[in-house]
């Protein structure tokens, strides 16, 4: 089960790495403004959050064969995914993912509460 997590892990941070890749972008296109640029980055960090805490939500209700989840593990830990049942992997699969997801966001949470509060006090103390 250490693989399946491992593999959930690789999937989820292959996909923060892009939505990081445009906050920070726009965050540089917003650094004339370094107050604006850290509450934009807080914004979209925190919209990030619930979007995975949705996609979260959503795991137990999707057939998990047809996720980027199976295709890693059956590609890495072939001998895994044939020797489960298919109940079994499904609920194996989509609780892991589940726990990984909400792992994930709990950590973009605090990296949006970060930047607001570091917003926050570049504001007082430029104000």
């Amino acid at each position: 089960m250490e693989m399946m997590r491992t593999l959930a892990d690789h999937s989820i941070r292959r996909a923060l790495s892009f939505a990081g890749l445009a906050v920070v972008t726009l965050m540089l296109a917003l650094s004339f403004d370094i107050v604006l640029a850290l509450r934009t980055g807080g914004n979209l960090l925190a919209m990030l959050c619930l979007g995975l805490i949705w996609t979260a939500w959503r795991t137990p209700h999707r057939n998990m064969r047809r996720s980027e989840l199976w295709s890693l593990l059956t590609e890495h830990a072939a001998i895994l995914a044939r020797s489960l049942p298919p109940a079994e992997a499904q609920r194996l699969m989509a609780a892991t993912l589940r726990q990984r997801l909400l792992w994930h966001a709990e950590q973009v949470g605090a990296a949006a509460l970060v930047l607001w509060v570091v917003a926050l006090l570049l504001g007082f103390l430029a104000g």
